[in-house]
């Protein structure tokens, strides 16, 4: 069975989901995956997409050509290797949310980024945007994190105290309650 990624990129407007999922239905595809947002008007998916039969995206990829033109989007596919796809999560740690608010400026999500690869801290999510008035921009981040068992957290506070200095940025560190199905 071919697994490929799919990526959807376009000024956001209504029917973006259902042209792209009648395509892939139409194929006999399966949404194994998916997730979209809107960022800054522009929409943005991405799916991971299996199919019994097709052996390469280039078998798939012409049939969306009527979606690229009629909806003016950017449609890319590549195919995953098996071992590249999984159901488990590929890096264990405890999931917590880290909130990060401050005037906007650059550096801040490199900042806050860097220290936590430092880490080996692995982002699961990010959100990032800017809301406020014009005149006084306010960046908010929320990031999902897994932290591993190791990572001493007094030290991750320390780090992120520099960071709330240098940047003049709150940031907050809270455990997820995990909840299983």
């Amino acid at each position: 069975m071919g697994q490929f990624a799919l990526s959807v990129v376009g000024r956001d407007r209504p029917g973006i989901v259902a042209e792209v999922s009648r395509v892939l239905f139409e194929l006999g595809c399966n949404i194994e995956d998916s997730t979209c947002t809107i960022l800054s008007g522009q929409f943005a998916m991405i799916l991971v997409i299996a199919h019994p039969k097709f052996t390469s995206a280039a078998e798939i990829d012409p049939f969306f050509d009527p979606v690229r033109k009629h909806m003016e989007l950017t449609v890319s596919l590549h195919m995953l290797k098996e071992e590249e796809v999984s159901r488990e999560k590929g890096f264990e740690g405890k999931p917590y949310i880290i909130s990060v608010y401050g005037a906007d400026r650059p550096g801040i999500v490199y900042s806050v980024a860097r220290e936590l690869a430092r880490l080996q801290v692995n982002v699961t999510d990010l959100n990032t945007q800017v809301v406020g008035a014009k005149d006084r921009p306010v960046y908010m981040m929320v990031l999902e994190v897994d932290i591993p068992e190791g990572v001493d957290m007094k030290e991750l506070e320390r780090e992120f105290d520099k960071i709330r200095k240098e940047l003049s940025v709150s940031i907050s560190v809270r455990p997820i309650e995990s909840l299983e199905l």
